[in-house]
C-alpha cells in the first residue's frame, strides 16, 4: 500500500488531562525571527542573517456550543493581571484507527480571546463559539 496523505478531520484535543471535542484548530504555526548584522570592516557590502527567537501564533479553536461548560468558564475566568491560570493543549492527528499518528503540544496557553456564538432567528445551524489560546511554545511529538 502506498504511502498516503494524512487527513485532517479526525482529530483530538486535551487540556488538563480532559478530552475535549472541537470543531477546528488553527494556528499551529512557529516562525523563527530573522535577525540581520553587518560588521562595519566586512568587505561585503550585504548583511549577514541569523536566527533569532521563536514566536508562536496564538490557537484558535472552535466548537459546538455546550452549556453548561464548567471547566473551560472556570479557566477563561481565571484571568487576573500576571496570574492567569496557564494550560498545556495536546492536539492528535489520528488515522483510520483512531490511533494518534502526529501529536502537537503547545505549552503554558492562556485564553486571551472569547467569541460566543452568532444568534440568528432563521438559522438552522449548530451554535459555534470560538476560543483563542496563547502560548509560548509548540512542539511537536514523535
Amino acid at each position: 500500500m502506498a504511502n498516503l496523505p494524512l487527513l485532517k478531520f479526525s482529530f483530538l484535543l486535551e487540556w488538563g488531562g480532559e478530552r475535549v471535542g472541537f470543531t477546528e484548530v488553527t494556528g499551529l504555526e512557529s516562525s523563527t525571527e530573522v535577525i540581520e548584522y553587518r560588521e562595519g570592516a566586512s568587505p561585503v557590502a550585504s548583511k549577514q542573517k541569523m536566527p533569532g527567537m521563536l514566536t508562536y501564533n496564538n490557537i484558535t479553536l472552535k466548537r459546538g456550543t455546550i452549556a453548561p461548560d464548567a471547566d473551560f468558564y472556570q479557566w477563561f475566568n481565571s484571568h487576573q493581571f500576571n496570574a492567569t491560570e496557564r494550560r498545556d493543549l495536546t492536539i492528535k492527528l489520528l488515522n483510520d484507527e483512531l490511533e494518534p499518528v502526529m501529536t502537537w503540544r503547545a505549552l503554558n496557553c492562556f485564553v486571551v480571546k472569547y467569541t460566543p456564538s452568532e444568534m440568528k432567528a432563521d438559522a438552522n445551524e449548530v451554535a459555534i463559539e470560538t476560543i483563542e489560546v496563547a502560548t509560548e511554545g509548540i512542539s511537536q511529538l514523535v
